[in-house]
């Protein structure tokens, strides 16, 4: 079976879904694997790299399009790639149902097999394969690192003979994957760190990383089965409301990472809020593509409002693409040996398998 993989669009995406060493994977389960030449060079993944290990390398994608039996992306191809597509082929990657229903229900026309991997079940067995997992965890580092660059003041306590220099304060909203690595960042680097999720269980996640869990009076667990954040009340953001509007006051850096899966992020840093924050303050929005987690977010841009800064973007990791393309192949390597029937040489869509039920695209 020939598995293979195209470039994504520069612009907007410098990730990979094959790494060399991945690559060397594939081919030991018995694959033969197919990239586009130049593949990883921006990385510093050099065609020779792949050809070493067996790798085909080709410059037509028309051509490798056409000859794969599985193809791995990040991203859902463009309309010029789909239009290749046939009959059996399998399209493994982050195909974004939630925005790209029509489109992925053209394909399935097609009777293409679409696994999107955000839609992996929270379960021991499909760990080593989740990618939002993996993925979310550098955007909560970057995220810091990236707001922290934009402060103006250090971030530790520094005790010097010309006075104390004292830490910098960081509220996390949202204590899932991101938020957990962004307190566990801030806090290697000295801030006082407090967070604030809708999930009850993050309470001791949150304290285990020396963190001060900020907790809405007589709140409900909004937690799905999955463990994923729900949507919260009109009473409750109320509250939430309340609660941070005091905390703001003090807090230097906001990173904030709440999202509903499928929806738009919910707004829970408002206009008022912003307004009452210290000149100098700097909010990281790693919800921004999703409409943001802050009355004034935009995509791409620094905000400055009354010296309070802004910032989303669109693709933060891709500020990280060569860790975070070794995280994601891996994952996918992953997924793939979960799918591949080795004896029998096939795909073996089995819907028993919860991980392919969850994710199969239908």
């Amino acid at each position: 079976m020939i598995i293979a993989s195209l470039l994504e669009d520069q612009k907007i995406e410098k990730r990979i879904s094959i790494t060399p060493e991945i690559a060397k994977k594939y081919i030991g389960l018995g694959f033969e694997v197919h990239i586009v030449e130049n593949y990883g060079k921006h990385l510093g993944f050099e065609n020779k790299e792949y050809l070493d290990f067996g790798v085909k390398v080709i410059s037509d994608e028309k051509e490798i399009i056409q000859n794969a039996d599985v193809i791995i992306q990040l991203g859902l191809p463009n309309d010029s790639k789909i239009s290749l597509l046939k009959s059996n082929q399998t399209i493994i990657g982050v195909l974004n149902p939630y925005e790209n229903k029509d489109k992925l229900k053209e394909i399935s026309k097609k009777n293409v097999n679409l696994f999107s991997l955000e839609l992996l079940p929270r379960i021991t067995r499909a760990q080593s394969m989740d990618i939002l997992s993996s993925q979310a965890n550098l955007a909560g580092y970057k995220a810091v690192i990236e707001s922290f660059a934009e402060f103006k003041k250090a971030i530790p306590m520094m005790m010097t003979a010309a006075g104390t220099v004292p830490a910098a304060k960081v509220l996390v909203v949202g204590a899932g994957v991101a938020g957990l690595q962004a307190i566990a960042t801030a806090k290697r680097m000295g801030a006082i760190v407090y967070a604030t999720d809708v999930r009850m269980a993050s309470k001791e996640q949150v304290e285990s990383l020396g963190g001060k869990f900020l907790t809405v009076d007589d709140s409900e667990n909004l937690e799905t089965e999955g463990g994923y954040a729900k949507e919260a009340s009109q009473d409750f953001k109320k509250k939430q409301q309340e609660l941070l509007s005091e905390t703001l006051k003090k807090i230097d850096i906001i990173i904030c990472t709440a999202l509903i899966p499928g929806k738009k992020a919910p707004v829970i840093i408002g206009e008022e809020m912003i307004k009452n924050m210290k000149s100098g303050s700097v909010i990281y929005d790693l919800a921004a593509v999703q409409g943001g987690n802050t009355a004034f977010t935009e995509v791409d841009k620094i905000i400055d409002i009354d010296g309070v800064l802004i910032m989303g973007e669109t693709n933060i990791l891709n500020k990280l693409p060569s860790s975070s393309s070794n995280l994601y192949a891996k994952n996918v390597f992953n997924f793939v040996t979960n799918l591949y029937d080795k004896e029998n040489n096939k795909i073996n869509i089995n819907l028993e398998d919860e991980i392919i039920l969850k994710t199969l695209i239908k």
